[in-house]
């Protein structure tokens, strides 16, 4: 038998199932920023693989938003099945994460909506 399953689903699926089940009762809310790999690989005493493979798994299930040198995001462009995902809500989502990283404000972000959309 394969070291490490024992009869048992792998761990990465356990940890995604973890954080799943997080974001499904609002512990963790849309938007919020998830450990990063090495911080949760410590917290849960798992490889720091073991972690990035459960954020894989939670991005396609469109729960989670990886963003490149910024980390992952719980996100709520789903459906209620968790399988369909809405591209123009995850894509915003990462330009205002970007936008508020690099110190834009909601004020100056709400002047650049009005400025876009005019009096649309």
């Amino acid at each position: 038998m394969p070291k490490g399953l024992f009869g048992k689903r792998d761990v990465y699926i356990e940890v995604a199932e973890k954080y799943e089940n997080y974001i499904r009762l609002g512990v963790l809310r849309d938007g919020d920023k998830l450990p990063s790999v090495r911080t949760a690989a410590n917290e849960l005493g798992v490889n720091p693989n073991t972690v990035q493979k459960a954020y894989s798994l939670l991005e396609e299930k469109g729960l989670v938003c990886s963003l490149p040198k910024k980390g992952a995001f719980v996100t709520y462009s789903c459906d209620k099945s968790g399988n369909d995902t809405d591209m123009r809500r995850v894509n915003a989502l990462k330009a205002i994460n970007e936008l508020k990283e690099q110190g834009v404000t909601i004020d100056e972000l709400n002047e650049i909506i009005k400025e876009v959309y005019g009096n649309d």
